[in-house]
């Protein structure tokens, strides 16, 4: 009978599919084709109960390669940096949880990160293994992230985001401009760059993105700004901040891609300028329960720290986007 393979420390499973070869066992096969493990690392897993097979059930150092069998197992690092900032979880239920993320936080194991991530620390935490993502922010983001708690749930929600039935909104810092004084609906075609995977580029053809962009806030040289996104392209909001020529502050991909911090130091030095962008708010009618849903971030950006109190401009937010 086949068991429910279960996470490890709030980790998915991982599988690969044994191929046909020479190999004898399945930790030869394993050692061979994810060399990034070590033969020890394997062995010691193994050893742990951390490999298991199709059925869930741990296999042993003995177990026979059988081509076409499925093995899983748990993805983890032997030195990951800890982010030194905490989420909040604002609102639970059977059926959702919204996380408030802070800035550097990654929402899902990638690269570098797997414990140090929204959804692996959320896990833990709240002893929920089904527990889902319904969207994703950037790491360097702060703010709201949803996630589904019923993995039957799951598509349901995340239709939302999918047919825009959602109503996002987020807040910015970035260079003044006297010209988005009113309320202006910014559209432009944003398209992958060939020469660097990180970073969306602006095109002149038909536009993809809208955004609603207003003022809450501004000195001389810098701004508070509202967004309101209709589309949900990569980077949307970044890469049209940077193609208006007010790229929002500390971004470290527009306009130009800032390399990869890789020593404490560095990112140190990265952890005093965290990008000035806010997944603020969010708004739909449930699919689940038909609840008219609002979740707002208690996180902060603030003007003051760049400026005096006496160079504000304050506008009233309700006035400005009508």
């Amino acid at each position: 009978m086949r068991k429910p393979v279960p996470c490890l420390n709030g980790v998915s499973p991982s599988r690969i599919t044994m191929q046909r070869g020479d190999w004898l066992s399945c930790m030869d096969f394993l050692t061979e084709r994810i060399p990034a493990v070590s033969r020890e690392q394997w062995e010691k897993r193994i050893q742990n109960g951390e490999v298991l097979d199709e059925q869930g059930f741990p296999i042993t150092l003995n177990t026979r390669h059988q081509p076409g069998k499925k093995l899983y197992y748990y993805r983890y690092l032997e030195h990951e940096w800890q982010i030194p900032f905490e989420e909040t979880v604002l609102y639970q239920d059977g059926h959702l949880v919204v996380a408030d993320k802070p800035h550097f936080l990654p929402v899902i194991p990638s690269g570098r990160y797997i414990q140090e991530t929204l959804l692996v620390r959320l896990r833990r935490k709240l002893g929920i293994d089904t527990l889902s993502p319904i969207h994703r922010i950037d790491r360097e983001t702060a703010g709201l992230v949803l996630f589904s708690v019923r993995p039957e749930e799951r598509n349901s929600y995340q239709k939302l985001f999918r047919t825009r039935a959602v109503s996002k909104t987020y807040e910015a810092i970035a260079p003044y401009r006297q010209s988005l004084d009113e309320p202006t609906l910014c559209r432009h075609q944003v398209f992958q760059r060939d020469d660097n995977f990180m970073q969306m580029a602006v095109g002149n053809g038909e536009a993809n993105t809208e955004t609603l962009v207003s003022i809450l806030q501004h000195s001389q040289d810098y701004a508070h700004y509202c967004l309101e996104p209709f589309t949900g392209r990569k980077h949307q909001l970044r890469v049209q901040m940077m193609a208006m020529g007010i790229p929002i502050l500390n971004d470290r991909i527009y306009p130009d891609h800032q390399p990869e911090a890789v020593t404490e130091a560095m990112l140190a030095e990265e952890y005093r300028h965290p990008l000035q962008l806010l997944a603020r708010s969010i708004a739909f009618i449930d699919p689940v329960t038909g609840e008219d849903r609002l979740f707002n971030s208690v996180r902060k950006l603030s003007l003051q720290d760049l400026t005096e109190p006496e160079n504000f401009s304050i506008r009233n937010r309700n006035e400005s986007i009508g």
